[in-house]
């Protein structure tokens, strides 16, 4: 497999001999003297900052791979960007059989490398954003049944993921249950509110349609809060999960919520064009579970009701249209040079379009 990687981004390089320095004084075990170490970006994603780091060991003449977590440059702190929770929620969830990558070392000194970080294994695989890998278009029959069983192992994983134990720590201490719908609505309510460029009106009246239709509390799970294809690492022929990327929201709360935050990312074939930039125009593919098949199937899979699914896939188009809007505006005051960012004002108001529309008619 390819890495997909590319020399890092202006103003997101990571100095190599800094962080070669810092293995070699706190993690001993992982490099010796003679090695080299490389470090070239992950170009995908939107929020927290992803490297592929590849030590040269110079007596052994071989190499390891590893994979290091920053912040970006700009963002205030907190939960999302906060590298010693995602490092131990890692931690936490290695020995319970969650396919995640086993962290290695934590960093939370921000001098070394001008960030805290962490590093962990690199999970080999393939990663799905703009396009099905070659080697499954060469057999364009076998398209559409490959995507059907992609979805069923991805609403299973989710479902999986939500029957993990959290009544004990260090899990339990993940988050607050009690309220939590509450809070994720008039949290994200307020981001919208400081994240704001421009009046984007359909959004606005989101927020207050979020809040009159809040449900009851549900049975608290595990919640990743960020579950989509591209935060997945899967086999070769996409028949299993590798592992599961990108914890930096988890927590502990209502399982739909992460539901709703997945339909959002769901692409169909008759959504808006522009939600292709989000880079996840694969599961409008032909073969794909839509996104009403989607609830049913994790309602099974769980068996609970999910009759009130279209408030949480309204609440998940919100609060993705005030993630864009919150990199759109580090684009517009000059943080961040990704090209990708500039088009996301538009993607802005295209989901509050639709957060409008599943508002109003009641379905994903």
């Amino acid at each position: 497999m390819t890495d997909g990687t590319i020399t890092s981004r202006d103003g997101e390089q990571v100095d190599a001999d800094a962080l070669l320095a810092w293995l070699a004084a706190q993690a001993p075990a992982m490099v010796a003297a003679g090695d080299r170490l490389h470090v070239r970006q992950f170009p995908a994603g939107f929020s927290n900052l992803t490297y592929l780091v590849t030590i040269e060991h110079e007596h052994e003449h071989g190499r390891r791979a590893l994979v290091l977590r920053r912040p970006p440059r700009g963002v205030k702190t907190g939960v999302a960007h906060d590298m010693g929770r995602e490092h131990g929620i890692l931690t936490a969830l290695h020995p319970t059989g969650v396919p995640v990558p086993k962290p290695l070392a934590r960093c939370d000194d921000a001098a070394v490398i001008g960030a805290p970080f962490y590093l962990m294994e690199h999970v080999d695989g393939v990663i799905l954003r703009g396009a099905l890998p070659a080697s499954l278009t060469e057999n364009a029959a076998a398209v559409p049944g490959t995507l059907a069983a992609l979805s069923q192992t991805f609403v299973h994983t989710l479902a999986q993921l939500h029957a993990v134990d959290v009544s004990t720590e260090p899990l339990a201490l993940l988050g607050r249950p009690e309220g939590y719908v509450q809070r994720q609505v008039q949290g994200w309510s307020k981001r919208w509110i400081a994240a704001r460029t421009e009046e984007v009106p359909a959004l606005d009246g989101i927020a207050a349609w979020l809040e009159a239709h809040r449900p009851p509390d549900r049975a608290p799970t595990l919640v990743h809060n960020d579950f989509k294809l591209d935060n997945l690492v899967l086999e070769p022929d996409l028949s299993r999960v590798r592992a599961i990327l990108d914890w930096e929201m988890a927590t502990i709360g209502d399982p739909l919520m992460d539901l709703g935050t997945s339909l959002a990312y769901w692409v169909e074939a008759g959504d808006a064009p522009i939600f292709r930039a989000l880079g996840l125009g694969i599961t409008a593919l032909p073969g794909n579970m839509t996104r009403a098949e989607l609830v049913q199937a994790y309602g099974a899979h769980r068996g609970i009701d999910v009759s009130d699914a279209p408030f949480y896939y309204t609440f998940g188009l919100f609060k993705v249209a005030v993630i864009a809007q919150q990199i759109y505006a580090r684009h517009v005051q000059g943080l961040t040079s990704d090209p990708r960012f500039g088009v996301l004002g538009e993607v802005v108001k295209a989901l509050g379009m639709a957060a409008q529309q599943a508002a109003e008619q009641g379905r994903v």
